[in-house]
């Protein structure tokens, strides 16, 4: 595997900022690029214009500072595949019937697409139509990339909640409805970035948006659905002890590809119409490293190199590494199950107390009991940059939240409106740092 370094043209400045914690979640999935390809002979990727080669990665990092890397995926990528069509079934079923209860999971791999769960609604869903169509939308159109939406084998097993749950969360009012499941969940914000995320992750997930981009509008017609991010940030702690970024130390893309394309291109293309147009060029200097491809080639990607499974991507779909991350996935899942809603209500909180200069940075921690309304737990953790506005201590801030925010599940459905058929929206690209109307826990709320 080679290593790529060196000089950069310009970027534009408009991409947002971040920060980090101690994360908590599962190992890291298969990469992207694994295409499993035995072939030992494969010509390593040579160096494009623009781009020094290096044998030895940059260890030269100042003793004040610390690096942190954040990783993403296109939408394409096998277990965002089914991220989509979890969240694609979801909505179908919001769409008729907002009241349904939906626990759908996906799996794909060469040719075959299933689903299976617990749904319970009143609507008449044709599920193997929704599958092809979000199967279609990531570009899987043709037996030679794995899967192709109009041939691919479709299993639908699903059945319905199971009556003891149903129980648990039935009630007359929403407001009272008890919690889905019982749940740890998480949210995080920081001063980084304008939407309050941190840094690495945003460029991330920026650099697989644009490498979906550049591949759907034609503007690089070698790139194939498949592919994957990684950004290492350079740090320093400020006198506030606020993690700030000084420097992108390396970048890592990983871009299924067409047959016939030199890693020459593949490595200029992705530098030009990738990077550039993402990553602002104050961050970026002659010591900043470009793997591109680092495998040296990616010709079998997508659910024919890996299989797909929903819910593999939590660290994607949240914070990049940063805060912690709770015990279940968000995609899947409609709102009364408060690993997604109590998810988002955890951001909403976090988002909120940094917006309103009470930190510059926090971890917010909620739990829940299957069936009970009430939240068991509050906790807020802002890593010492508690400003103590108001005379708000770190002690006193959860005492705070809990004054200001209802955290009963059926009044954080209620409030952020999550009956409504937005949930296929955020399967991709994360889901929090969006700006997009549909999501309303990113809505600052005046406390």
């Amino acid at each position: 595997m080679s290593s790529t370094a060196g000089s950069v043209g310009t970027a534009s400045d408009t991409a947002p900022p971040l920060t980090p914690t101690n994360t908590s979640g599962d190992a890291a999935p298969p990469s992207a690029d694994d295409t499993n390809n035995p072939s030992s002979t494969t010509q390593q990727p040579s160096t494009p214009t623009g781009i020094t080669a290096t044998s030895t990665e940059d260890t030269n990092t100042p003793a004040d500072s610390f690096l942190f890397a954040s990783e993403s995926v296109t939408e394409s990528h096998p277990d965002k595949l089914c991220d989509t069509i979890s969240d694609a079934i979801v909505d179908a079923c919001l769409t008729l019937d907002p009241s349904s209860r939906v626990a759908c999971e996906t799996v794909c791999k060469t040719g075959v697409v299933i689903i299976f769960g617990e749904i319970t609604t009143s609507a008449s869903i044709n599920y193997e139509q929704v599958i092809r169509d979000a199967v279609r939308d990531a570009g899987y159109d043709d037996p030679a990339k794995g899967l192709d939406y109009k041939t691919c084998n479709v299993i639908v097993a699903l059945e319905e909640q199971s009556p003891d749950i149903a129980q648990s969360v039935d009630s007359t009012k929403v407001e009272d409805m008890g919690a889905g499941d019982s749940s740890v969940v998480f949210g995080y914000a920081c001063e980084e970035t304008p939407e309050f995320m941190p840094m690495s992750h945003s460029l991330a997930t920026k650099l697989s948006a644009r490498l979906a981009a550049v591949r759907k509008d034609g503007t690089l017609d070698w790139i194939r659905p498949d592919g994957k991010t990684q950004v290492t940030m350079e740090y320093v702690m400020n006198n506030d002890g606020v993690p700030t970024p000084k420097r992108v130390h390396s970048i890592i893309i990983s871009a299924q590809h067409a047959e016939e394309v030199s890693n020459d291109k593949i490595s200029a293309d992705l530098l030009e119409h990738v990077v550039k147009p993402v990553v602002p060029e104050k961050y970026l200097d002659d010591k900043t490293i470009y793997h591109m491809n680092p495998s040296g080639r990616f010709v079998i990607g997508g659910p024919h190199s890996d299989a797909g499974l929903t819910g593999r991507k939590p660290i994607v779909d949240s914070y990049g590494g940063w805060g912690s991350y709770g015990g279940g996935t968000l995609s899947g899942k409609d709102a009364t199950k408060v690993d997604r809603s109590g998810a988002y209500a955890a951001r909403w909180i976090a988002k909120s107390l940094v917006a309103a200069g009470y930190c510059h940075r926090c971890c917010v921690q909620l739990s829940y009991a299957i069936g009970l309304a009430q939240p068991i737990s509050v906790h807020v953790d802002t890593y010492g940059t508690c400003t103590n506005k108001n005379g708000q201590t770190e002690q006193s801030l959860a005492k705070l939240v809990e004054t200001k925010f209802d955290l009963r599940p059926g009044c954080i459905v209620k409030e952020l409106d999550l009956r409504r058929p937005i949930m296929r929206k955020t399967a991709a690209y994360g889901h929090f740092g969006r700006e997009e109307e549909e999501f309303k826990w990113e809505k600052v709320k005046d406390i």
